[in-house]
């Protein structure tokens, strides 16, 4: 099945397409205004280890079911389950589709504002936020940005598995660590940047609460690209030589090294300038030009070009598993051919798209097209908090309700013993067990609930 499907050359190759999928929007975006907005150093301390006592059995699971299977989501729960359980997979192929259609457009803003800023006039703006507001409500460049991102994307789904998403991978992944590492040099040199690392790496834990709790987990969720099936499919791709639990670490630690090393960027930058670290969404796209600008117009437009850079390949590798799912569903069950598969998809995505595209200003039916949270919410708000923020926890906790009720840990440690001999029997594989049976189901059931609760219902447990 693998084979006729394309796979991965070598574990390199997996480790490299796997950990872009993890890494994007969420860790260079999401993560630092979480961060910032929920203590600094206290919410990393949970938010790392949410990410490797919670976040690495799940992701083991997601490979070795995909692995065991050679198939995408509802292929895999089908043929390990039954018609119902498929559900469940074809529920992760459909937020990975829905998912695509907004984050495609936050990647346009990303890849509009490295133009912006690079050769346009960006910089020289008067108020940030009002640049802001009116960019994303022009769906003119906005639309042609989400065009090339979507075109780029497909590119590279369409060219396979080894010579599309895998070559892809190799080179997105190095360059974005080599642009981090260079704006984070940059970034200690400048006044005031201990003050914050000195906020991101000293704990104060009486900032610790449910709150604080909560959103750490669901980070570490959403950035490690779980529940929407794109692990399984990334898995069915894998050789079964390769060691799983060897992979599963190398990609949470890539995940989080990227995540920490975006804190470590961003907070310096921001302290530097004397500003607050709990700016919220806009800390990206409102606060951070406003510190490129006092940079000076050279340095300016190089720091900040480099940025956005550095968040369009974020976005990249994650576009590309985000319609990798899809893609694998088609090729699998429906038994199209890739390319035809991918051109459909990519042309469905986009068209999809275009109610969020619409919803930041340029259309008030989709800008104000609900309210609930006690706010008015526009169209793009309604599909992230649905398929992200809350179908995210629903898919991972239903794997994990599969694992444990159908599959059972019986066979998914067969699975991950194959590349790993000495797993049956270990520490390892016993935490991993107690994990997926009894703990990973109930956290994610939360999350799901509470998140349900708190958008739609205006209950805040926390």
């Amino acid at each position: 099945m693998a084979n006729s499907r394309g796979g991965f050359t070598n574990k390199i190759g997996f480790i490299a397409a796997a950990a872009g999928s993890a890494v994007g929007l969420g860790n260079i975006w999401k993560f630092p205004y979480e961060t910032g907005a929920n203590g600094g150093a206290a919410f990393l301390l949970i938010y790392l280890c949410c990410a490797f006592l919670i976040g690495f059995p799940v992701m083991m699971a997601e490979i070795a079911l995909g692995r065991k299977t050679g198939l995408n989501p509802y292929g895999a729960y089908a043929s390990e389950g039954n018609k119902r359980w498929a559900l469940a997979g074809l529920f992760g192929v459909i937020s990975g589709f829905m998912i695509l259609t907004f984050y495609n457009v936050v990647a346009g803003w990303a890849f509009g504002y490295f133009l912006q800023i690079s050769f346009g006039d960006l910089l020289s703006a008067e108020n940030f936020g009002a640049f802001f507001g009116g960019y994303v409500a022009d769906y003119t460049d906005n639309m042609i940005y989400s065009i090339l991102f979507m075109i780029v994307t497909a590119i590279i789904v369409a060219r396979g598995v080894s010579k599309g998403i895998e070559m892809a991978a190799k080179v997105l992944m190095p360059t974005l660590i080599f642009l981090l590492i260079l704006l984070i040099i940059y970034a200690l040199t400048l006044d005031n940047a201990l003050d914050g690392i000195r906020f991101y790496l000293v704990p104060d834990f009486s900032e610790i609460n449910g709150k604080t709790v909560y959103s750490a987990m669901g980070q570490a969720f959403f950035s490690l690209s779980l529940g929407m099936g794109a692990l399984i499919t990334y898995g069915s791709y894998v050789s079964k030589n390769d060691n799983i639990v060897n992979s599963a670490v190398i990609v949470t630690l890539a995940d989080t090294m990227i995540a920490f090393m975006a804190g470590m960027l961003i907070f310096p930058l921001v302290f530097s300038q004397g500003m607050e670290p709990s700016a919220g969404p806009g800390l990206v796209f409102v606060a951070l030009p406003g510190i490129f600008q006092s940079m000076g117009p050279v340095i300016g437009k190089v720091i900040g070009g480099a940025f956005f850079l550095l968040l369009c390949f974020a976005a990249l590798t994650s576009t590309i598993s985000l319609l990798e799912v899809p893609v694998a569903y088609l090729v699998d069950e429906k038994k199209w051919n890739r390319k035809r598969s991918v051109a459909i998809l990519a042309g469905s995505i986009f068209l999809c798209s275009l109610p969020c595209l619409l919803s930041q200003g340029a259309v008030e039916f989709f800008t104000d097209f609900m309210h609930y949270e006690g706010s008015s919410k526009s169209f793009l708000d309604l599909v992230a908090d649905l398929f992200s923020e809350i179908g995210l926890p629903l898919g991972g906790c239903l794997l994990t309700l599969f694992i444990a009720v159908k599959w059972k840990t019986s066979q998914l440690s067969a699975e991950i013993a194959i590349g790993y001999p000495s797993y049956q029997g270990s520490t390892l594989e016993k935490y991993v067990n107690i994990m997926i049976t009894f703990i990973c189901p109930v956290i994610l059931g939360v999350m799901f609930i509470t998140t349900l609760l708190q958008k739609f219902f205006n209950v805040a447990l926390f």
